[in-house]
């Protein structure tokens, strides 16, 4: 899974870097505007170093590396949960398929990357919508066992990246309406 990490964060900086130019404060504004989540996607954005730039598309593998970045983070800490001791079966069983589910979301963001770089930007949006999916099966993993509760934690960490994928697809709205 590093590795995976590693390929992806430098396909992402390689991307953003040598790929798309011509971007400023106007364009995130702009941009931004279009999306669902403005604060979310202008602060996101605008504190990201690659984004001035950037032109419309790498500000889309931008906000996917940060979609990226949060299902990857929260795969992690469900792992380490899984891993605490205690007696609860279920509970870990539960915790090891959302980590899980996190880790397929990483996987379609990390496919969107490769789609946008291709121009398909209809298979980007289809891969970012499964990625915002992916929590929904954790969380009903919950539903399902009536004694546990679904964490806080996580369901802001949900949130989180189901906004965020939000903000990825509505830049990716943008390059389809170009």
């Amino acid at each position: 899974m590093a590795s995976k990490i590693h390929f992806s964060l430098f396909l992402i900086l390689f991307l953003a870097h040598y790929a798309f130019v011509n971007g400023d404060a106007t364009l995130i504004k702009s941009t931004c505007k279009n999306t669902k989540y403005y604060n979310l996607c202008f602060s996101s954005l605008k504190s990201n170093p690659s984004s001035p730039n950037a032109d419309t598309k790498g500000l889309a593998v931008i906000m996917v590396g940060i979609g990226m970045t949060n299902a990857t983070s929260t795969s992690s800490y469900l792992s380490s949960k899984s891993l605490t001791p205690t007696n609860n079966t279920t509970l870990k069983s539960v915790l090891k398929e959302c980590a899980d589910k996190y880790n397929y979301a990483g996987d379609s963001l990390q496919a969107s990357v490769q789609d946008l770089a291709n121009e398909e930007y209809d298979y980007a949006y289809i891969h970012i919508t499964a990625a915002k999916d992916y929590p929904n099966a954790c969380y009903n993993a919950f539903k399902r066992v009536p004694d546990l509760v679904y964490p806080p934690e996580l369901a802001t960490r949900e949130n989180g990246l189901k906004h965020i994928c939000d903000v990825a697809m509505g830049i990716i709205d943008n390059l389809i309406n170009m």
